[in-house]
């Protein structure tokens, strides 16, 4: 299967799911059935949806082209109630969902809904500790509120710094670079591997505690946290035009390179000890191959350039070979093993990051341009 072949594969399970017409986004779909789990009000999964009609609008047949902006449109203004949310995950929504829809169609309204959508999230910073909580309302996880943050929130930089240039208010640059550097400290370890979550004192700014929401155990390294670091700092490198978070984006891809399966397709967490009768995720492996495409355009070292490319290619060639399916869908993503959610489906944010790594690989998109 060409690049190519496998961005229709997907480009048709999108329209399918467009043209249905609920009223909600879709979420997580079920293996056997392929139907759609739908979340009303997006959790922190809707803007990705939304994402890829976007993408699809600018990449696809100029014939699609105004039958997917009006699905974008319509998709984006159902983000509007979330605005307000007292939820970092707004980030996700409004960049995938809103901002892409200026950067790549140079949609108006798509654009202003995002920058509001910044602010909302910009005041939501802790000064003292230099970060962006998680927030009260934050989706699926217990450790809510104005003392807690994961790294899986690092990508709120691309939404506040693209606001920055596009309003010109140079204070979402500070709080961006602020936040993506704190998380650093709060869960990079020294051999390069992730801790998800910290808890810090919201009025000293102190981290209390390590801990994860979604892995086996605090000390193990769930496999999205490693991907969402990845992917956190490199769009920090860019959107920030600092490259000295390529050096924390690194350490994790290199440590992600060095113990992923040979197969290339990580297991959910790669401590479980019932490795290997316990479930894959291609969601962070989709998340990891799109990461690594942005830094290998990023960094000026040939040789990490090349091994970082060839990485990303031997990753998304296994995952459509091995699990995208006929109708479109990216299967066996494992969204939450501790509580046993959908962890063999397909799950939106996976099939929109192997949309994304291969309109790359087809040379249809510039991996930092998103």
């Amino acid at each position: 299967m060409t690049w190519v072949e496998a961005i229709e594969r997907i480009r048709s399970r999108v329209e399918q799911t467009a043209r249905s017409g609920h009223p909600g986004f879709p979420h997580f779909a079920d293996p056997d059935t392929k139907a759609w789990t739908w979340s009303p009000a997006g959790d922190w999964t809707g803007g990705y949806f939304n994402a890829m009609l976007w993408i699809g609008a600018a990449n696809g047949p100029g014939a699609d082209r105004d039958r997917w902006l009006e699905w974008a449109r319509a998709f984006t203004h159902r983000l509007e109630p979330r605005l307000r949310s007292d939820s970092s995950s707004r980030a996700l929504l409004f960049y995938y969902g809103a901002a892409l829809g200026s950067i790549l169609c140079g949609d108006r309204t798509a654009r202003d809904l995002a920058i509001e959508a910044a602010r909302e999230i910009a005041a939501m910073y802790n000064p003292r500790a230099g970060v962006i909580p998680l927030g009260s309302a934050f989706e699926e996880v217990s450790d809510v509120g104005a003392a807690e943050a994961e790294i899986d929130m690092v990508q709120a930089v691309a939404l506040l710094m693209w606001a920055c240039r596009e309003s010109g208010d140079t204070s979402l640059r500070e709080i961006a670079v602020s936040h993506a550097r704190r998380h650093i400290e709060f869960c990079l370890r020294p051999d390069g591997s992730i801790c998800q979550s910290a808890s810090f004192d919201p009025s000293s700014g102190a981290m209390i505690r390590r801990y994860t929401h979604k892995g086996i155990s605090d000390n193990s390294t769930w496999a999205r946290a490693q991907a969402w670091a990845m992917l956190g700092w490199a769009l920090a490198a860019h959107w920030c035009e600092d490259l000295s978070f390529l050096e924390p984006a690194g350490l994790a891809a290199d440590w992600w390179i060095a113990h992923v399966p040979s197969d290339r397709i990580a297991f959910w967490d790669f401590d479980d000890p019932a490795i290997p009768n316990t479930n894959r995720d291609t969601s962070a492996t989709a998340i990891a191959a799109a990461s690594l495409l942005k830094l290998a355009t990023l960094t000026r070292d040939q040789r990490r350039r090349q091994k970082w490319r060839d990485a990303a290619e031997a990753t998304v060639r296994a995952l459509i070979d091995g699990h995208l399916g006929p109708e479109g869908g990216l299967w066996n993503g494992c969204f939450n093993k501790r509580i046993g959610l959908a962890t063999r489906h397909e799950l939106i944010w996976g099939t929109y990051y192997l949309f994304e790594a291969l309109q790359v690989l087809a040379a249809k998109l510039d991996p930092t341009r998103v």
